[in-house]
């Protein structure tokens, strides 16, 4: 059997994500315990051997109304140790959304740099490998992280997507900013060739200082084009925003949107319902509890993005490669 030596753990913070990692395999959550002690300490172990498996973990790293980051961090921090101290034969964490992304090099004077601070905290607890969905600066993680870290893309998810959702209107691709053409381009030169026509590409040059947002002046031709603007992240949304508007007054016939992430920190659902997107897409690492119910952004689809980890999950364990996860099931 395959899977007689994989154990798929999820904490209870990430149970739902992991219901559907496991489901995707056809196979169960291994049980644990987590138990909450009177003054805030917590203990959890797993309640089946680990001894010689290969143990995974999943938990995604974002701060809600019932626990911070930090909390989650540090539960999936003593959870992947106390894996290692029960013998297993491999330690894996599968984060959805990796917490600490944004601060991965010094800006300013005695500025930290908290990816490395993150990295060195896995590999303290005998992480053997880190699987996250797009990360904010790939090459900045590859170089702090000294365990094995592998990133999964939600481009396969949004490729999808929209091209069910495109006509033969010509199309852009935007960048909301220069540092995120390389994102940007990869996508376009895959709905590209999934559309099976020319897709142009455009950036918003955009200035960000103490945490405010300068420039909207869009390099690039979106006359008359649908539009895709492609992030990593949404947070308050604003970024998207101005984005749009620099589209609309080129222009553009419509405007979509995609991230990987939505963690739509308020006034995020404000701002875009503002924005009047013609369609708005993110990857489910993060579940929308930040947006109202009913939300105003009726627009909004979330990606199932949980075969991707069960994808990776399988070559792992039998020793495959996860290049070009996601894109064997594109048309």
């Amino acid at each position: 059997m395959p899977w007689e030596r994989l154990r798929l753990f999820a904490l209870s913070d990430s149970r739902p994500f992991g219901l559907r990692v496991a489901r995707a395999m056809g196979l169960e959550l291994s049980e644990h315990e987590e138990r909450e002690f009177e003054d805030g300490e917590h203990k959890t172990r797993p309640l089946v051997s680990v001894r010689d498996c290969d143990a995974f973990v999943v938990q995604s790293l974002y701060g809600d109304e019932k626990r911070s980051v930090h909390d989650k961090l540090c539960r999936l921090l003593f959870f992947l140790a106390t894996l290692r101290q029960a013998s297993a034969r491999r330690v894996t964490a599968l984060v959805p959304y990796l917490c600490y992304g944004r601060k991965d090099r010094q800006t300013k004077a005695r500025d930290p740099v908290t990816t490395r601070y993150l990295a060195s905290l896995f590999e303290s607890m005998g992480t053997d490998r880190l699987v996250a969905m797009d990360v904010h600066n790939p090459a900045a993680f590859q170089n702090a992280f000294r365990c094995a870290f592998e990133q999964l893309e939600a481009k396969s998810l949004l490729v999808d997507h929209f091209a069910a959702r495109l006509d033969a209107t010509p199309l852009s691709v935007v960048s909301p900013d220069s540092g995120g053409t390389k994102r940007s381009e990869a996508f376009r030169k895959s709905i590209a060739a999934r559309l099976g026509q020319e897709v142009s590409a455009a950036y918003v040059a955009k200035h960000r200082s103490s945490g405010q947002l300068s420039g909207d002046c869009l390099v690039g031709d979106v006359q008359g084009c649908d539009v895709v603007i492609v992030d990593d992240m949404i947070s308050t949304g604003r970024t998207i925003a101005r984005a749009a508007q620099a589209c609309r007054r080129q222009g553009a016939r419509r405007v979509f949107a995609a991230a990987s992430h939505g963690l739509f920190i308020p006034p995020a659902e404000e701002t875009l319902s503002a924005a009047q997107l013609d369609g708005l897409a993110v990857a489910d690492t993060i579940p929308p509890f930040r947006l109202g119910t009913p939300t105003r952004l009726s627009n909004l689809s979330l990606l199932d993005s949980a075969p991707l980890f069960a994808k990776a999950v399988e070559r792992l364990h039998l020793g495959g490669s996860l290049l070009q996860i996601g894109e064997e099931s594109s048309p």
